[in-house]
């Protein structure tokens, strides 16, 4: 039995695990990475803290297995980090700027995010203000787990009065690929590496 409700601070720990456990294109990346507290602080950390109504976790016997977070006004959202939750992660880990970008370590290119961290364009957050991210463990994949929980997120978002809602996803990652096209998302944007930008009216 899986049951989806709201995430709680004490959820963060959880949080990160998963983070780790789908960062490679949806695979484990434990073994990617030497910090494993990194993807954590960049893609999950900053929802938990600064839009918590907008977070869900998925639960089922053995305890948390996914989550879907956002939040209803990327750019207030980029403000309140800029302000609140990149100053410490800076302060801990050192921009690798000065490191050429094809000689980088995964845990480099990481670290470039927090003291670089991207920025969707204007013309995406005009109709699409929402953004967010879902990362299930392959026991809460399938049956409609992935879809109950983006469903939760979007009648949240539509409460909170957005009109749209965007979100990244690694080209190669072709089956998230196909379940954001089967949910009425559509591409808006397609960067040098592959990754795509997809968007949703709500």
């Amino acid at each position: 039995m899986f049951t989806i409700r709201p995430a709680r601070p004490s959820d963060r720990d959880a949080l990160y695990r998963i983070c780790l456990e789908t960062a490679d294109s949806g695979a484990d990346a434990t073994t990617v990475y030497r910090d494993g507290l990194l993807v954590g602080h960049i893609y999950a950390g900053p929802y938990l803290a600064y839009a918590p109504d907008f977070a869900f976790v998925l639960e089922d016997e053995e305890g948390v297995c996914g989550y879907v977070i956002g939040a209803p006004d990327s750019r207030e959202f980029e403000a309140t980090l800029e302000r609140e939750w990149w100053p410490a992660l800076r302060a801990q880990y050192a921009d690798p700027t000065d490191i050429p970008q094809a000689e980088r370590t995964p845990d480099e290119r990481l670290t470039h995010l927090i003291h670089h961290p991207p920025t969707a364009s204007q013309e995406i957050v005009e109709p699409y203000p929402s953004h967010l991210h879902i990362d299930l463990l392959p026991r809460g994949q399938g049956g409609g787990n992935g879809r109950r929980m983006l469903e939760r997120l979007f009648a949240t978002l539509r409460e909170a009065g957005s009109p749209g809602v965007h979100l990244g996803v690694g080209g190669g990652n072709t089956r998230a690929i196909g379940f954001y096209r089967h949910l009425g998302f559509q591409e808006l944007e397609r960067w040098p590496g592959g990754s795509l930008t997809l968007g949703l009216k709500l």
